[in-house]
């Protein structure tokens, strides 16, 4: 009798599929958790705006799209490409969401941009206290 000894050269992929599993469930939940607190303006609209394009610019000068950071030269290119990902191109507006103490310029250049890319422009705001 023969004795049969070779050895496997196969690796089980299972294990490592659940910590993958596991991976992306736990930056899913943990990702929804991160919220930017930043003091917006106050103002008496009750009107709330949905939109599916958000900019938000800081006091510091940090400029992000969506929640990603983007420079100032590419706004322009990364708010097309996203319109041009949207069903829904003739409603699309971009939501400005400013800290108090932006300077007025930053803002009205936002409100420009949407002008030449075609899209309404509103800023978010604050309820009174």
């Amino acid at each position: 009798m023969k004795k049969r000894s070779k050895v496997s050269a196969e690796f089980s992929m299972s294990s490592l599929t659940d910590i993958i599993f596991l991976l992306l469930i736990f930056f899913m939940l943990t990702s929804s958790m991160v919220q930017i607190n930043i003091k917006l303006p106050e103002s008496n609209s009750t009107t709330i705006a949905p939109s599916d394009l958000i900019v938000m610019l800081t006091k510091a000068g940090d400029l992000s799209f969506n929640g990603k950071k983007v420079s100032k030269k590419n706004l322009k290119k990364t708010v097309r490409s996203a319109l041009s990902k949207m069903s829904n191109k003739k409603n699309a507006d971009l939501a400005i969401v400013a800290e108090v103490g932006v300077p007025w310029k930053k803002i009205n250049d936002m409100i420009v941009l949407a002008q030449s890319l075609g899209i309404s422009a509103h800023i978010a705001t604050q309820p009174r206290k």
